[in-house]
């Protein structure tokens, strides 16, 4: 039967642009070679810096889960999931559920892929699997929670110095008085509230995921948590956190470099992705290696 011009217009769709077929073909090579399923989480930030300030969707949100649902909706779960991690972070609510929705669907068979930067919630998504394939160029980052931009134990840290201060001169008043005075009346408390959260649901995903069975799961998550959540020691919330920093402070690491032929196809799904985030318009990209997308872009101004 010869093909109608609906069916081939169809078919066009379905194929996608030239970006797409190449980076489909290479998802499912992956697959192929790992035997598990695969979903690329990838968003546009470095690609479209000046996209940055108009458009919010960058960040880890609530409307990421629609893009999973479909990537997730035709797979064979019991075959597991790597899931490739490439964000600045995002929303921690929007985090947990998230994880939370990952998890449902595949227990804790879920290996994060980390072939670039994977920072802030970004690090949390990681974190909450059984283990993270990094290379030598990969970096986590920090999991302190940000209050409009800036760290929250910053503040509270601004705070206990301007406390002890005025506690031991009553001269600094003064000094101090026009910064408080531009803190909110209940800045205080959401960031003690914003910490908290932040590392007790991080601290269940590890003891229930990475260190799940172990007598000193505890033990090991909070020394990740002292680590990658004390803005005082990491001193930038865009701390790089390499391969050998993460290993050092427990956390579950699979080194890249160790299998060739796996290195090779991470890359190579790794920088097609790049590719379309850099030479399309598109700015977030959710897709698994049976072709399945869901893929956001920025409307061009075409007048």
């Amino acid at each position: 039967m010869i093909p109608t011009w609906k069916n081939l217009a169809d078919e066009v769709r379905a194929a996608g642009s030239t970006y797409d077929v190449i980076r489909r073909k290479y998802l499912s090579r992956l697959s192929k070679i790992t035997g598990r399923n695969v979903i690329v989480y990838y968003s546009g930030w470095l690609q479209k810096l000046a996209l940055q300030q108009v458009y919010s969707g960058f960040s880890v949100n609530d409307s990421d889960k629609n893009g999973f649902m479909a990537a997730i909706h035709r797979l064979d779960r019991s075959r597991g999931l790597d899931l490739f991690v490439y964000t600045s972070g995002g929303d921690t609510a929007a985090t947990e559920s998230l994880v939370d929705y990952l998890r449902s669907m595949f227990g804790n068979d879920i290996r994060a892929i980390v072939p670039q930067l994977a920072m802030s919630a970004g690090t949390m998504i990681a974190l909450s699997c059984k283990e993270i394939v990094m290379g030598k160029h990969s970096s986590l980052g920090p999991i302190d929670p940000q209050i409009g931009g800036i760290p929250a134990p910053g503040i509270l840290e601004e705070f206990q110095q301007a406390t002890r201060d005025i506690q031991l001169n009553q001269a600094t008043i003064p000094l101090w008085q026009p910064i408080i005075a531009k803190y909110h009346p209940t800045l205080i408390g959401a960031c003690q509230k914003a910490i908290t959260w932040s590392n007790a649901m991080v601290t269940n995903w590890l003891i229930t995921g990475m260190f799940e069975g172990e007598a000193d799961a505890s033990a090991k998550a909070q020394v990740i948590i002292d680590e990658l959540g004390s803005h005082a020691l990491t001193k930038s919330h865009a701390r790089h956190i390499s391969l050998s920093k993460a290993q050092e402070i427990g956390i579950k690491v699979v080194e890249l470099e160790n299998e060739q032929k796996f290195q090779d196809a991470v890359l190579t799904v790794h920088h097609a992705c790049i590719l379309t985030l850099s030479t399309t318009i598109a700015c977030k990209i959710i897709e698994n290696q049976i072709g399945v997308a869901y893929i956001e872009g920025f409307p061009v101004n075409t007048q």
